[in-house]
């Protein structure tokens, strides 16, 4: 007897683009990975804006990882060189584990499309509160280098041989180990 296929799992995603100089009507970034979040079926749970600005960044964060109905967290913007740019500094300390392979994958596809320039990227991720957060550069192709090349086929539940929504259900289980230890 053949197994019967895996079924699609839409995941629930929120999306942040951190910027000094847009508003979300202008914001090309956010927009086009709500669009691709959406055209693969899942569910776009919250979408917002913020300035490069440490403490207003985890602000606007923090309420996706306790949220329920949040699994992701995207950013875009922030990831850079300049002063301004702080989203990793914002979100990497609330990391209950960080995901490197992400930037080394992402480096990697993005090397394809604009050469050694990806080293300018401080792309980065990990699981917080049980949720997955991705920081993104803001650029438009990085965004769809990232959705295109990592992001898609992980929150795919059919990708085999093993993608991030087969694990979703585990992801807090060292925060309900501690509970029970009375940590």
């Amino acid at each position: 007897m053949a197994d019967a296929p895996t079924p699609f799992v839409p995941v629930r995603f929120a999306v942040l683009a951190v910027s000094d100089t847009r508003d979300l009507e202008d914001d090309r970034s956010g927009a086009t990975l709500a669009a691709m979040i959406e055209e693969a079926g899942h569910e776009l749970a919250g979408r917002a804006i913020c300035p490069d600005d440490i403490t207003v960044i985890r602000d606007h964060v923090t309420p996706w990882l306790d949220d329920d109905k949040v699994d992701v967290v995207l950013t875009t913007g922030g990831t850079g060189l300049t002063g301004r740019d702080v989203t990793p500094e914002a979100l990497e300390p609330l990391f209950d584990k960080r995901i490197d392979g992400f930037a080394a994958v992402f480096h990697a596809i993005s090397r394809e499309t604009i050469g050694t320039s990806t080293i300018q990227s401080r792309a980065t991720a990990g699981i917080a509160r049980g949720t997955f957060v991705f920081c993104l550069p803001g650029s438009t192709g990085a965004c769809r280098d990232a959705w295109n090349g990592v992001l898609r086929e992980q929150f795919d539940s059919r990708h085999a041989p093993c993608n991030f929504v087969e694990i979703m259900p585990r992801l807090d289980e060292h925060l309900l180990r501690s509970k029970l230890q009375g940590g």
